[in-house]
């Protein structure tokens, strides 16, 4: 990372010292909005949010090594006092950004994003030294705390980008301008936000609108296999290439293979072809792999060397199609970061896959944000369940929406279904349900909250 002493970062955010002896005294680790998250010699944002209020936690986060509080009062302890927090995150990104060198490459879509990031992280590495966000931290808070990772030597930056309303990528692009940048697809998620598919396409595009002209180095990277993302090619002046599964794609696979939930692929460059054979889990992540094989082509990586790295690519962030072995023969695939229509398909087909002949147990809680399609959406599930052939079915929660899934699901035969009102019901509820060998999906929507239940069903193996 990148030094600033307190008094730069005044400088960059137009903030004012307070309670600071030493306005040279310097920030040299991990900053975060997280207090249990900065490390020693970094700094604290403390943001307030709707639920908590970050300057409650002034005193953890200097507990924990942090030297300084970016904060809107002030807090007893070196802090920089600004009007608003998270504005002066990003101009603190913007500071940082003129003093390294790093090509930036943004990405956003409905699904696959923090896969696709984690996928194209990896490839970079073998590239040069290469900064990524972590986990998912894609919004206007977390976006400019992984800029501020970045060091003078960093050559690529890759920024996972979300959106929840327009202009929310706009702005972020704003903040850390990208040189690349990847849609992955349009899908259903927040479409309760949004109203529809062409809307969340609007906002998915202030991304490609972003980027500079091809003249000036921009590259557009589009799903050739999403028609709302091709489209995109008419909203940007950069240059366009695109990928996929057809023969039009300029970066595409032939010869997919799926074999115990892995796909493996032929990748055709303009450039030549390579083998790939992933490690992650679900056919769904060849167009991951593909976009960031796009990308990793695009900053002029040989196609051999981009197989090979796709090839190596571990899972890196849980909950995420992760799959847990028990020592009684029980597998656990923890798909709970998240959910929409798209990706229950993708975990649900992912859990027939790895299954095999064994018994299958999809473990689903409710799709939220969908608006007015969530009926419609969990019917969709329902019926998917179903015609996968899937075991057994446990639903999490007494929503409309999930008896929508249930009622759908029901038909199949010889499909068990239980029931469990919410997740503290689960776990006695599997405990007598399992048998070594079972395959157990576990997918909702995060709120719901079983993506730390599937580690607690990890860890708990009856006597």
């Amino acid at each position: 990372m990148i030094t600033l002493t307190l008094a730069e970062i005044a400088d960059a955010t137009g903030g004012t010292l307070h309670d600071a002896p030493d306005p040279q005294l310097p920030v040299t680790g991990r900053s975060a909005s997280d207090s249990r998250e900065v490390g020693p010699g970094g700094m604290f944002a403390a943001v307030a949010g709707a639920r908590v209020d970050g300057h409650d936690f002034v005193d953890q986060a200097v507990a924990g090594g942090a030297v300084c509080v970016l904060a809107t009062r002030p807090v007893g302890v070196p802090a920089v006092v600004v009007p608003d927090v998270t504005a002066a995150l990003g101009h603190l990104a913007q500071r940082v950004l003129t003093r390294t060198g790093a090509q930036i490459i943004a990405l956003t879509g409905s699904a696959g994003k923090t896969s696709t990031k984690d996928l194209l992280a990896q490839v970079l590495s073998r590239h040069g030294e290469t900064v990524a966000t972590p986990g998912s931290f894609n919004t206007e808070i977390g976006l400019p705390l992984t800029v501020l990772r970045a060091a003078a030597s960093t050559r690529h930056l890759v920024l996972e980008m979300g959106a929840r309303h327009r202009g929310d990528i706009a702005y972020l692009a704003s903040l850390t301008p990208p040189q690349i940048g990847i849609v992955l697809n349009v899908g259903s998620a927040h479409v309760g936000e949004f109203g529809s598919r062409e809307a969340i396409a609007t906002a998915k595009s202030e991304l490609v609108q972003a980027l500079p002209p091809a003249a000036d180095g921009g590259v557009a990277l589009l799903n050739a296999d999403d028609e709302l993302v091709a489209a995109m090619a008419t909203r940007t002046s950069a240059a366009v290439t695109t990928y996929g599964a057809g023969e039009s794609a300029d970066i595409r696979a032939t010869s997919i293979e799926l074999t115990a939930g892995r796909a493996s692929f032929t990748l055709h460059t303009p450039h030549g072809t390579a083998p790939v054979t992933l490690q992650l889990l679900g056919a769904h992540q060849v167009h991951n792999a593909l976009a960031a094989a796009a990308a990793a082509h695009a900053v002029g990586m040989d196609t051999g060397d981009i197989a090979e790295a796709l090839s190596a690519a571990e899972p890196v962030s849980a909950g995420r199609l992760q799959v847990l072995e028990r020592p009684d023969g029980v597998t656990i695939i923890n798909d709970a970061f998240n959910a929409n229509t798209e990706s229950m398909r993708a975990g649900l087909e992912a859990l027939t896959s790895i299954a095999g002949d064994r018994r299958t147990v999809a473990v689903l809680g409710e799709m939220k944000e969908l608006g007015d399609t969530a009926a419609a959406a969990h019917t969709e599930v329902g019926r998917l369940v179903g015609d996968l052939g899937i075991n057994v079915l446990v639903t999490v929660g007494t929503t409309t929406e999930m008896t929508a899934l249930t009622d759908a699901a029901r038909p199949s035969s010889p499909l068990r279904i239980e029931s469990a009102d919410d997740p503290d019901a689960l776990l006695p509820l599997l405990n007598r349900l399992l048998t070594s060998g079972d395959v157990v999906l576990v997918k909702a929507s995060k709120s719901v909250g079983l993506e730390k239940f599937a580690n607690i069903l990890h860890a708990e193996v009856p006597a």
